[in-house]
């Protein structure tokens, strides 16, 4: 959300009225502006500068009392000017501003009424709307970065400093990504609709791996000094919520919910009072959130009646469910996590997934079937450069006493990871092995 910049002082209550409103409902007023300019960057650019007229006219006049009615007539006024400015578009202005209620001022800080007459969106559209601000923001043309930066913008409401802060990125850095998408967007003449049916399935595997991106790097941070970022977590569980709403009839949908909802479950005990790391094995299972694990439970559920058979998303949020329902470590079904992961293998291949069927089946088998697994994958080179081989590699050698291979296996790791936590808890389990 912008901040106001000159003129009258912001309240803090104003700040957070429109901080609330913005967060709610900011996809239905960037989607219902996007069907009514037909021009999705113009949508989030007068969007963005309604909320920051509404800062300063908000502190000044207080919260109105249809606050989103009056971000969407500043909004539509602005979009108007736009349009005014640009003499190719003089027609459909003059089309716009006909819309404008009569006794509505022609100058200033728009003001509506409780209910306008013409309402900014056709409230049986607003569904749609919201979907087809989603396709957009996670459209092929843009690169993965741009996807997840203008999702969380667009979609999710957040300002350049919080997607900054959470993928421990600069604001320049965060900013120059959104206006590139937005200009991409436009190059491409994507435009602001549902795509056809036909493509439908296909493009919203794109919209489930932006949110996947971001609830993983909500969960486990790729860097810093947190393990958690909780809020970028919550963010994704937000909006896989709503696409599970637009979209009820998709089983993978369900399914991304139902993985987020068992591995944020166990968000409250991975984490000890000083931030640091708490290993699975070691964690109090009293502290996990069962509600959370009902919610998970229950989606995969409809994820499994759905679908002819669990998809990439189901399989792993089946393998959360594995963990959530054991009362232990040594009580997990992992013979059935083994299986799991090995078909997991078969329909969404990467060296991530073999790394963690080669845990499961040492937690099942042994460290000794599990130690070959790792090295076939530290000789095809395909996860060099990430911490996450050695680490295992280091556990699976300090099992079987190799006590100096695992400890410079460890070493590495720690090396090679970049959150600050995650490589504090592999040098001490380094240094143990002195």
């Amino acid at each position: 959300m912008p901040e106001a910049t000159d003129g009258p002082p912001v309240t803090e209550s104003a700040r957070r009225a429109v901080e609330a409103v913005w967060r709610i409902e900011s996809a239905r007023i960037v989607a219902a502006l996007a069907r009514y300019t037909r021009d999705f960057a113009l949508a989030e650019d007068v969007a963005q500068e309604a909320v920051a007229e509404a800062l300063v006219s908000w502190s000044r006049d207080g919260r109105p009392a249809d606050p989103v009615g009056w971000l969407l007539a500043t909004a539509r006024r602005r979009a108007i000017d736009g349009f005014r400015r640009r003499s190719a578009l003089a027609e459909r202005y003059a089309a716009l501003a006909g819309t404008l209620a009569e006794g509505e001022a022609s100058s200033g800080a728009a003001v509506p009424q409780d209910r306008p007459d013409d309402l900014p969106w056709d409230p049986d559209r607003v569904d749609d709307d919201v979907l087809a601000l989603m396709f957009v923001a996670c459209h092929p043309v843009l690169s993965p970065e741009a996807r997840v930066a203008l999702t969380l913008r667009a979609v999710g409401g957040l300002a350049s400093e919080e997607i900054a802060r959470a993928f421990l990125v600069t604001v320049p850095t965060v900013q120059a990504r959104i206006t590139r998408a937005k200009k991409t967007i436009a190059a491409a003449g994507v435009p602001f609709e549902l795509p056809p049916a036909a493509d439908r399935r296909e493009r919203t595997g794109g919209i489930l791996s932006v949110l996947y991106v971001i609830f993983t790097e909500g969960s486990t941070a790729t860097a810093g000094d947190r393990l958690l970022r909780a809020d970028l977590a919550y963010e994704a569980i937000r909006l896989a919520r709503m696409l599970a709403a637009l979209l009820p009839d998709e089983p993978e949908v369900h399914a991304l919910l139902a993985l987020f909802e068992l591995t944020s479950a166990r968000f409250p005990a991975r984490t000890g009072p000083d931030g640091e790391p708490v290993l699975l094995e070691d964690q109090d299972r009293r502290l996990w959130d069962r509600s959370a694990i009902r919610r998970g439970l229950a989606a995969l559920g409809r994820a499994a009646t759905l679908g002819r058979g669990l998809g990439p998303y189901g399989l792993q949020a089946a393998i959360a469910a594995c963990h959530a329902s054991a009362p232990s470590v040594p009580e997990t079904d992992w013979e059935r996590i083994v299986l799991l992961y090995e078909a997991l293998g078969r329909i969404a291949p990467s060296p991530v997934v073999e790394l963690n069927r080669a845990v499961a089946v040492a937690m099942a088998q042994g460290p000794q079937q599990a130690l070959p697994m790792v090295d076939e994958l530290v000789a095809s080179d395909r996860l060099s450069g990430s911490h996450l081989l050695p680490s295992v590699r280091g556990e699976l050698l300090r099992r079987l006493g190799r006590t100096a291979e695992a400890r410079a296996e460890l070493e590495l790791a720690a090396r090679l990871c970049r959150n600050e936590r995650e490589r504090s808890v592999l040098l001490r389990k380094a240094a143990a092995l002195a």
